[in-house]
């Protein structure tokens, strides 16, 4: 099978059309063009139907467009995107996007219920979270209540795992989210599904051993090349951790069609690649195939 035949799933999609920039502050365009080097035509703004376009021309099936929740309302580099952005997406290609519904910690009960609200109400398949953007580390008592949910909705909850850039200027984000972090989440929570995204990098064997250790981790490739995956998250992937690991992207971060080349070139085994860029996803977030 060809890789461009399997249907991937990407499970990290930011929404970037015109109506979702108004929401975005200015620092977008340093961070994301200037610091991380991506493609200026995608970050200037992207239609559902031309997102389609790149995803059909990588081969990816379906993307997971996430209703972001960028720190605490107020401070003028935080912003949070609305609920109904992804949600009005999903109604309209509901075969091309499902949506993660963001996670304000400061929101209590009314970001649970908000959270909730998503899942039943607007098909929502799991939630996102950016625990840099809040500092406080995944094992903070005050994430426990939307853990509590999930667990009761069945959804997975995907969360940036390792390193924080710095992306406002005026709002530096200290990197509180080392994999270690999760491991009494797990202990404590079981039955939550946890997506680690971003590979954990730099702590990527520290984030190997946690998806090794707890059945209910897994780590997602989003927002780094493909070419430069350090070798031991290769070698996991193709290996033992056949069953872990779940494509992503971050796009705009990174383009469709430049990490399903590069992961092309990686020479990952023909019965891992389906698993990897497809099937592990579909299982822990119950897609049909």
């Amino acid at each position: 099978m060809r890789i461009e035949d399997i249907g991937a799933i990407d499970t990290v999609v930011n929404i970037w059309t015109a109506e979702s920039l108004t929401y975005r502050p200015s620092w977008k365009d340093g961070f994301f063009v200037d610091k991380m080097h991506s493609n200026p035509a995608n970050v200037a703004g992207v239609s559902l139907e031309e997102c389609i376009r790149q995803m059909d021309a990588a081969g990816i099936r379906r993307g997971f467009l996430v209703s972001t929740k960028c720190g605490p309302k107020g401070p003028a580099s935080t912003y949070h995107l609305p609920v109904r952005l992804v949600a009005e997406a999903i109604q309209k290609y509901p075969d091309r996007f499902s949506g993660l519904a963001g996670i304000d910690p400061t929101e209590g009960m009314a970001g649970v219920r908000e959270f909730q609200k998503a899942i039943t109400e607007y098909g929502f398949v799991g939630a996102h979270l950016y625990p840099q953007w809040f500092e406080l580390a995944p094992d903070h008592a005050k994430y426990y209540p939307f853990y509590a949910k999930a667990i009761e909705l069945d959804v997975p909850v995907l969360m940036h795992i390792g390193q924080s850039m710095v992306y406002a200027p005026d709002y530096p984000c200290r990197s509180v989210a080392r994999p270690i972090t999760l491991d009494s989440v797990a202990c404590d929570l079981p039955e939550l599904k946890i997506v680690a995204s971003h590979i954990g990098i730099p702590w990527h064997d520290e984030m190997i051993a946690m998806a090794w250790k707890h059945k209910n981790i897994y780590i997602a490739s989003d927002a780094h090349s493909p070419r430069y995956w350090p070798a031991s998250f290769v070698h996991y992937i193709n290996t033992y951790g056949q069953d872990k690991v779940m494509f992503g992207t971050d796009y705009p971060l990174l383009d469709f069609d430049r990490c399903m080349k590069e992961i092309k070139e990686l020479n990952l085994r023909p019965a891992v690649l389906p698993k990897f860029l497809r099937d592990n996803a579909a299982r822990v977030y119950k897609i049909k195939i």
